[in-house]
């Protein structure tokens, strides 16, 4: 049976797991033999028990009557049975991939692992858990960790014990019940779960020495393995190209080289040559603005032959996408040309049409929880969330669109949760409403370290009334399951279930009037999220109302504004004397003093200037063109902001399969020397949003 890939950024309830158990002739792990091997699936958090696997053993051994006694399994019972080469090829078609639970998995591991190698198998550590260790770190106080102990404290019936069928379906219950436990003491997903367990690792040690086998071994020797795209394997260069490419001679000047970029919306151009047996050339936005930077205005009489490359790179439009990949990560290019089998230059490549097609393969992650009937199987599908992160970073991908793919996903997650939760209500809902997600996920700004932001917005109806706890009810259940799913409950309640965040069309204006007039810290907190507000779900228009209210009063409120300068100004980087990174136990926060007062900067100009771009890209790109003088300023912000995403998106994906929880406080010496460079220049440009907003402090 094929399963998939377990990544170690798997939520726990969408798990692909087989809980196994086996019977043996004795508990001599160098002596004894096994007699019977049993297993049942875990799907989406749920045994499945229509899905099992027991099969007895012949083990060419009498079975001592001390063993009969325990399991009940005699010797007449396996002398037509098969051997143990059948029955292990058998569980392993059966199981697949997944990842094993047990309860003592050491003995029964050191069992097959013997076995195996008794019958001229091959050995490899299989991915595992133990359930005893899971109870450990929940209730390290129960007066002993047998399964019927463990099965009493988790309120799991067992059923046919000592069988290893029945023993399998009893582990994978208790794991199933744990799951919601594990969430609450924060551990979430696989990874986290395997690194906590490793607390007994002198635990494990000690049954080594009576012959048991290491639960971790495959966590320790494991390769961390990627997801591997089939995509660039299937495709060919012809099939993403750009035909015809875009064409210039070389006498052009950069002046209208940018113009024709500007005007087809590209980033490069190719080159004719400029002789009867040259090649082709190319010059792209990177060449032009290294010019433009280094030699001012002169730089635009330049004709584009003295700065272009020669010759251009290219592939065969036959050639597999995998072949362009290769090519541009080799050369450090983001550009390819496309000929045709005469070598002539038929289309244009770049990164960008790359990108595009794999971001529209995440997009099938959206599809796929637009599907999703329960959270269950919504968690199956976020866990693969990280794995598209990985897969796009590794390909040198701006975090920062990596950030939108999986914002957009976690807004499809929060839309989904709503139509499951709807769908459960036991009425339809009584006015039209719309769920809004809001902060770093209504930018498009989320990585891999998110939390829930959210709130609802009805068209009519008073706090506590029938209309209020109906979309409480509604709003209750969302947090619940997107919780489960993989998303945390926000710490700081910004919930529509918090009835602080579920108002009426009326009352989501009044309040916000009274966040921008009133004007405490807690107000401009408020607003600093809302401002950033996405509708994703119902009635946008209802939503959309109390967006253009807040930014047309915020618009208007000098003092506001310079409210929410000070308060974007407040937090300093993290560098010491002589530009020393300031770390506490090795790492650094890049939220507090890097890209916060990034986004909170490009937040402020965009209410004072009527920008309604969500993204801080975005928002620095519209006022490059309504703040003059300060163009350069505004670049070197928007660039900072990217390289501190980058370098927080490369810490979480670390940490990520390390099972270390996820947070933007990033580790320098995790990073190679030239990113630490980049960071260091990224950090020294904060302090400059005071220019860009008028140095608002030095005017309090």
């Amino acid at each position: 049976m094929a399963t998939r890939h377990n990544p170690a950024s798997i939520p726990l309830l969408s798990l692909d797991a087989v809980a196994f158990d086996s019977e043996t002739t004795g508990l001599d792990t160098r002596q004894a033999r096994m007699i019977q091997l049993g297993g049942v699936r875990i799907v989406h958090g749920v045994v499945d028990e229509s899905r099992t696997f027991q099969q007895l053993i012949n083990p060419g051994i009498p079975i001592p009557a001390e063993s009969q006694a325990i399991h009940g399994i005699i010797d007449a019972d396996v002398d037509g049975a098969k051997s143990f080469i059948d029955v292990a090829q058998a569980f392993d078609e059966w199981r697949g991939d997944s990842v094993l639970i047990g309860y003592a998995t050491g003995f029964d591991l050191a069992m097959l692992k013997r076995e195996r190698e008794l019958a001229g198998l091959d050995w490899s550590p299989p991915r595992c858990l133990d359930v005893r260790f899971m109870v450990n770190l929940l209730a390290p106080n129960l007066p002993d960790f047998s399964l019927d102990t463990i099965a009493g404290w988790t309120r799991v019936e067992t059923h046919d014990r000592h069988s290893a069928l029945g023993d399998a379906i009893t582990t994978a219950a208790i794991f199933v019940a744990l799951i919601p436990r594990l969430r609450e003491a924060g551990i979430r997903t696989l990874a986290e779960l395997e690194r906590a367990c490793e607390k007994f690792s002198e635990s494990s040690a000690r049954e080594t020495q009576i012959g048991w086998l290491d639960v971790h071994e495959a966590r320790k020797t494991r390769a961390v393995l990627g997801r591997i795209d089939s995509f660039p394997y299937r495709h060919r260069l012809r099939d993403l190209m750009k035909s015809p490419p875009l064409m210039i001679e070389p006498g052009i000047s950069l002046r209208d080289a940018l113009a024709k970029m500007i005007d087809h919306e590209v980033s490069s151009l190719y080159v004719n040559p400029t002789d009867s047996e040259g090649a082709t050339g190319i010059v792209t936005e990177r060449d032009l603005l290294r010019q433009f930077r280094r030699h001012g205005a002169a730089a635009f009489d330049k004709p584009v032959r003295e700065i272009a490359v020669f010759p251009l790179q290219s592939l065969s439009a036959d050639a597999f996408v995998y072949r362009a990949i290769a090519r541009m990560q080799r050369l450090h290019i983001r550009h390819l040309g496309v000929h045709d089998h005469d070598r002539k230059i038929i289309g244009a490549l770049s990164a960008r049409d790359l990108l595009r097609q794999r971001a529209d393969d995440a997009v099938l992650l959206g599809d796929d929880i637009d599907a999703a009937e329960s959270a269950g199987q919504m968690a199956a599908v976020w866990g693969n969330i990280a794995l598209v992160a990985k897969s796009l970073a590794a390909e040198e991908v701006d975090a920062r669109d990596v950030a939108a793919v999986v914002s957009r996903e976690l807004c499809a997650l929060t839309r989904q949760a709503c139509k499951i939760a709807e769908k459960e209500m036991p009425s339809p809902p009584p006015c039209p409403y719309a769920m809004l997600v809001l902060g770093s996920g209504g930018r498009g700004e989320s990585l891999l370290a998110m939390d829930q932001d959210n709130a609802i917005v009805f068209a009519s109806g008073k706090p506590g009334g029938p209309e209020d706890e109906w979309f409480a009810e509604l709003a209750r259940r969302v947090s619940d399951t997107l919780d489960a799913v993989g998303v945390p409950y926000c710490k700081g309640k910004v919930m529509a279930s918090n009835p602080d965040w579920r108002l009426s069309v009326k009352r989501w204006k009044k309040l916000v009037k009274t966040w921008i007039l009133r004007q405490s810290p807690e107000d401009i907190l408020n607003c600093d999220i809302f401002f950033d507000a996405v509708a994703v779900h119902g009635d946008i228009a209802l939503a959309n109302q109390v967006l253009d209210h807040a930014f047309k009063i915020g618009g208007e409120s000098a003092l506001f504004q310079k409210l929410m300068s000070i308060n974007a100004c407040k937090n300093s980087p993290p560098l010491g004397l002589f530009g020393r990174f300031k770390l506490d136990n090795g790492r650094m926060d890049l939220k507090m003093g890097g890209i916060m007062p990034l986004f909170s900067t490009a937040r402020t100009l965009a209410i004072k200037h009527g920008i309604r771009a969500r993204s801080t890209p975005g928002r620095f790109n519209e006022l490059v063109t309504r703040i003059d003088k300060m163009q350069t300023t505004i670049e070197n912000l928007s660039e900072a902001h990217r390289i501190i995403f980058n370098a927080i998106l490369e810490q979480q994906l670390i940490d990520l399969e390390a099972g270390i929880p996820l947070s933007n406080r990033v580790a320098p010496a995790s990073l190679g020397f030239a990113s630490r460079d980049q960071l260091k220049w990224a950090l020294e440009q904060v302090p400059n949003v005071s220019n860009l907003l008028g140095d608002p402090l030095s005017r309090v």
